[in-house]
C-alpha cells in the first residue's frame, strides 16, 4: 500500500468496539513513532500505554484534576462534567499518552520537541490505519493540567501532545473532502 493512499484513507473514529489491539500492533505504532524527524536528534517522545483497568485509573486521575479546577462544586452540572471526564479513557480499549520532553540542552527549543512528537503521533496514526485499527487524537484540558502530568510521572515542563485512543472501528469512517491545497498555496519561483 502506498503511503499517500493511507494518508487519504485515514480518518478519526470516535466509536470503537471493545476488541483490544494486540501488544504487537501497539509496538509497531510505537516503533513507527520513533522514526519521526526530530531536531538535534533528541528523540523527545514519551509513551504511556493504558489498557484494561488502567484506563479507569487514568479516568479517575483526570476526574480528580477536573474537580480541583472546578472547585469541587456540588451541583448536578459539575458532577456530570466530572463523571464525563472519568469516562473518557473508556471510549477505546487502549489509550496512549504521548508527551514531549522539555528541552534538556540550550540549543533545543520546546516548540521543536512538540513538533517532533506531533510528527511521531502522525506516524502512529498512519501505522494504525495500515493495521486496520481505529484512532482518535485528543487533547483537552487534561493534557495541560499539572495534576494529570504529575500523576503520569511527567515533569511540569513536559507537554502532553496526545491522548491517542486506539481500537477497532465500531462504525464506518466518515467522509472527508479537505479544502483543495490550491486554495491555501502561494507559489514563488518556477517549478516544472
Amino acid at each position: 500500500m502506498l503511503v499517500f493512499e493511507t494518508i487519504r484513507r485515514r480518518r478519526s473514529i470516535s466509536k470503537m468496539s471493545e476488541r483490544r489491539p494486540t501488544r504487537a500492533q501497539i509496538e509497531r505504532m510505537l516503533e513507527a513513532a520513533t522514526h519521526a524527524p526530530n531536531h538535534h536528534r533528541v528523540e523527545p517522545w514519551k509513551f504511556i500505554i493504558f489498557s484494561g483497568a488502567a484506563r479507569q485509573e487514568l479516568g479517575e486521575a483526570m476526574a480528580q484534576a477536573l474537580a480541583l479546577r472546578l472547585g469541587q462544586g456540588k451541583d448536578e452540572k459539575t458532577r456530570a462534567l466530572i463523571e464525563k471526564e472519568r469516562q473518557k479513557p473508556l471510549r477505546a480499549p487502549v489509550v496512549i499518552v504521548v508527551a514531549a520532553e522539555a528541552p534538556q540542552r540550550p540549543e533545543v527549543r520546546a516548540i521543536e520537541n512538540i513538533e517532533a512528537v506531533a510528527a511521531a503521533v502522525q506516524n502512529m496514526l498512519l501505522t494504525a490505519e495500515e493495521q486496520g485499527l481505529a484512532t482518535m487524537w485528543r487533547t483537552g484540558e487534561a493534557a495541560y493540567d499539572p495534576q494529570v502530568k504529575a500523576w503520569l510521572g511527567l515533569a511540569p515542563e513536559d507537554e502532553i501532545v496526545a491522548f491517542l485512543y486506539v481500537g477497532y472501528p465500531a462504525l464506518s469512517p466518515p467522509a472527508r473532502i479537505p479544502t483543495d491545497y490550491r486554495n491555501k498555496t502561494h507559489w514563488l519561483g518556477e517549478l516544472e
